[in-house]
């Protein structure tokens, strides 16, 4: 076979393993390759990452040990980890179905239905993960991919840079460190207050809206104003969107965007909610509406990924 990618500085036996083929993505100190198993020729992506220039060790080593952890069908896979003195190397599942928004795009019918189901895989693999003692902390859609081109393909949360998992001795996880993406953090972030696996259900109710209206329950110019909603869980149901959803949906939603994280849905009562677990769900194609908010809304700034502790500081200078 022949390798298109090239990093003459890569090991010898990550070359004898694999067959690495064109770049998928690179970010600040690392670069994910497609690569062929010389002997199975399964495809895998290669996720390299410099160690003399990663600054968050720590952070890398936690995502590692989830990864080994985490079992789970719409959670990604890790296959194998190597290391040399220069380089990490993590074997992951090769995802090929795109992200979540994307899919529905491409669709010509979707309905409220479609929107439960996708929800119903989310939330199994997140009730997986708090049993497990992990907090993803970033749940958004460019986290969501589909694992295939498959049109029924499964739906995978990736991305665990930013998550926590529960040493073994600890009976519960709470963390304070202020992180995620601006429109999907939760109010216990922001106030500074500690938190826990809470913040993924606030993010599977931002998540859950988005899905059915195509633009998100949070919306400002900047952060400052962004916050000050979220803080107040400040959403509405625009009935010039939202008339053709039906009550149990926005039940669902409201249990999730609750300020008070005490009172907020865990995965197991979400699960259970009629919206989720019976025929609640309308089977009414909103496609045009979704697809057309979507275009909209997450084709601007809104959706840059900002780190959230960036744009608290600046908040803070604004006096809030």
């Amino acid at each position: 076979m022949t390798s298109f990618y090239k990093n003459p500085d890569l090991d010898e036996f990550i070359r004898q393993k694999y067959t690495l083929k064109q770049l998928l993505g690179e970010g600040a100190f690392s670069e994910v390759v497609l690569g062929v198993d010389n002997v199975t020729h399964a495809s895998i992506a290669l996720k390299i990452i410099d160690k003399r220039n990663c600054t968050k060790q720590q952070s890398l080593e936690t995502e590692v040990a989830i990864l080994k952890t985490a079992k789970h069908s719409n959670v990604i896979q890790l296959l194998d980890v190597f290391e040399s003195p220069r380089y990490l190397y993590l074997a992951m599942e090769l995802v090929t179905g795109g992200e979540l928004f994307d899919r529905i795009l491409e669709k010509g019918y979707y309905t409220e239905r479609d929107a439960a189901k996708l929800v119903k895989d989310i939330l199994s693999a997140v009730q997986y993960l708090h049993s497990a003692g992990i907090v993803h902390r970033d749940l958004k859609p460019e986290n969501l991919l589909f694992f295939s081109k498959d049109e029924d393909s499964k739906i995978m949360i990736t991305d665990f840079g930013l998550s926590r998992i529960r040493k073994e001795a600890d009976e519960s996880l709470v963390m304070e460190t202020t992180c995620g993406t601006p429109g999907y953090v939760a109010p216990e972030v922001l106030t500074r207050k500690p938190y826990d696996k809470a913040v993924d259900m606030w993010a599977v109710g931002v998540i859950t809206f988005i899905l059915l209206s195509g633009y998100p329950p949070f919306y400002a110019e900047n952060n400052a104003e962004l916050f000050k909603q979220i803080m107040r869980a400040e959403f509405s149901f625009d009935p010039n969107y939202w008339s053709d959803i039906s009550e149990s949906a926005k039940d669902f939603i409201r249990h999730l965007l609750t300020i008070d994280p005490e009172q907020r849905f865990t995965a197991d009562q979400a699960l259970e909610h009629p919206w989720i677990a019976s025929d609640a769900a309308s089977d009414k194609n909103i496609h045009s509406s979704v697809s057309t908010q979507l275009k909209k809304n997450f084709k601007s700034k809104w959706k840059k990924t900002i780190n959230t502790i960036l744009a608290i500081e600046r908040m803070r200078k604004l006096h809030l």
